[in-house]
């Protein structure tokens, strides 16, 4: 699906809900958090959204500290966006190096392909069980830290059923599930404007 499709919607935030619902319900999922956003190219990308109004973006780069990709360590690099609109979490996310996983959603076009639902849950592993026991494997298991603050991530195999990759997400900041609030994305966005960086380094 591509991205200008949801945004073309009446309804913004129904069209977001009504994406991959009947799985969702069926893997006792609740609100949709995070739209992962494929794109060509971070920055160019989260330039045209906030163009619409859409942002600002918070950009950085790096590597995850786990890639675990089909059971495969994978040494991977990339460059991520985000942002909130309408509540939504949207994630911009580039191919990056190391692993096709993000790649293979590139469109030819070069549009915004909506890639993956993101869903917030207190602990990833445990999250994950529930898929498994449903026929649903790891596609990948990751993990990002900045600091005090760590992000554990799963995308599952759900695309070919549900039409999407359903994400599970967990925020930790001092060992605490807590989720940087919007208003501090867009804070560190615009202090990114600023300062002439467009990208911060992990």
């Amino acid at each position: 699906m591509l991205f200008k499709d949801l945004l073309a919607e009446k309804d913004f935030l129904t069209a977001v809900d009504s994406l991959a619902k009947a799985h969702r319900e069926k893997l006792g999922l609740g609100k949709i958090h995070q739209l992962g956003l494929v794109v060509p190219d971070v920055i160019e990308s989260a330039k045209e959204l906030e163009g619409r109004g859409i942002g600002a973006f918070f950009i950085a780069e790096g590597s995850p500290v786990l890639w675990r990709e089909q059971g495969e360590e994978k040494k991977f690099r990339g460059k991520m966006g985000l942002a909130y609109y309408f509540g939504i979490e949207l994630e911009l996310l580039e191919p990056g190096e190391g692993s096709d996983f993000y790649r293979a959603s590139l469109d030819p076009n070069g549009e915004i392909v909506v890639q993956h639902l993101g869903f917030l849950v207190k602990d990833v592993d445990q999250g994950t069980k529930k898929f498994i026991d449903k026929g649903y494997p790891v596609k990948v298991r990751g993990q990002l830290k900045a600091g005090i603050l760590k992000t554990d991530f799963a995308y599952m195999d759900t695309d070919k059923q549900a039409g999407f990759i359903l994400e599970l997400i967990s925020w930790k900041i001092m060992g605490l599930n807590l989720a940087p609030p919007p208003v501090v994305i867009k804070a560190l966005a615009y202090l990114e404007k600023w300062s002439g960086k467009r990208s911060f380094s992990m």
